[in-house]
């Protein structure tokens, strides 16, 4: 597994510095939209150069969420993979994300897919007021995340640039908190990002949230319980997509527990009210 990564770190440098120093990006038509990336992105922007398509399966799900009256907040946006195409099925979509050179690339996708109701943020979601160091992650460049409290080779392997970036609590910084659908992947910010956002977890229907124990593990140093603390108590129902598995919230914690330990992870469970 390491050499792997160390493999596609050289790879995604060795293009980048074919195509030479002043390409910002190299442009994609795919099936997620028009899309500027990061030649040296060997992950989400590799798979549009090379598929033409970024987890459509995860587009096509939301896709039943959402109506033309939703509003959708979704929290690490990263290019837009996501926010464009929803953003053409709902009323409005507001999109985070931290990483400074990703978030230019958000809004240079935005302009070429023409879309009008999309709202970008250049911020980190935290759950207070603060500037945190932040790892701007090449070879995997969705991958960037908050200084991991634990240096696993996993999050250093491209060698990323650390920058101190701005972070705040959600309900504080945006003055409308109502939102029908919440996504969230942040790389291990999770519990701080939802510790910061009870009102707005409150009136949501639906927050879909990465779940990877090492994530817990090594970046925000919190167990399964302390997740689902931040979790509004009004979401009764979990869907594991990974494990097709539905369960209620009596058995959130052992189910999730069990991943936990067995390191098991899912790109977006999703809890509902119902």
């Amino acid at each position: 597994m390491d050499e792997e990564l160390k493999l596609q770190a050289a790879s995604g440098a060795i293009i980048k510095k074919m195509l030479g120093p002043h390409v910002y990006a190299v442009v994609v038509k795919s099936e997620n939209g028009l899309f500027a990336v990061d030649p040296e992105d060997f992950v989400i922007g590799r798979a549009l150069r090379t598929e033409g398509a970024w987890a459509l399966g995860e587009l096509e799900r939301f896709r039943s969420y959402v109506t033309r009256d939703s509003r959708v907040l979704i929290v690490g946006a990263h290019i837009g993979t996501l926010a464009i195409p929803i953003s053409k099925l709902c009323k409005e979509v507001v999109a985070i994300e931290a990483n400074p050179v990703t978030y230019e690339l958000l809004t240079t996708n935005i302009t070429l897919n023409s879309i009008t109701n999309c709202r970008t943020i250049n911020i980190a979601a935290s759950d207070k007021d603060e500037n945190i160091d932040f790892l701007l992650s090449r070879a995997n460049s969705g991958g960037s995340k908050r200084v991991p409290k634990s240096k696993e080779f996993v999050y250093y392997y491209d060698d990323p640039e650390v920058v101190s970036v701005k972070a705040v609590s959600l309900d504080a910084y945006l003055d409308d908190k109502q939102f029908d659908m919440v996504v969230m992947d942040i790389e291990g910010s999770e519990y701080f990002a939802l510790k910061g956002m009870p009102e707005i977890l409150a009136n949501a229907a639906l927050l879909a949230v990465e779940f990877l124990p090492h994530h817990l593990k090594n970046v925000s140093g919190v167990t399964v319980d302390q997740f689902l603390s931040v979790i509004d108590p009004g979401f009764s129902r979990l869907t594991i997509l990974s494990k097709k598995q539905v369960v209620n919230r009596p058995e959130f914690a052992a189910c999730l527990g069990e991943m936990y330990e067995k390191g098991e992870g899912d790109d977006g469970i999703i809890f509902e009210k119902i």
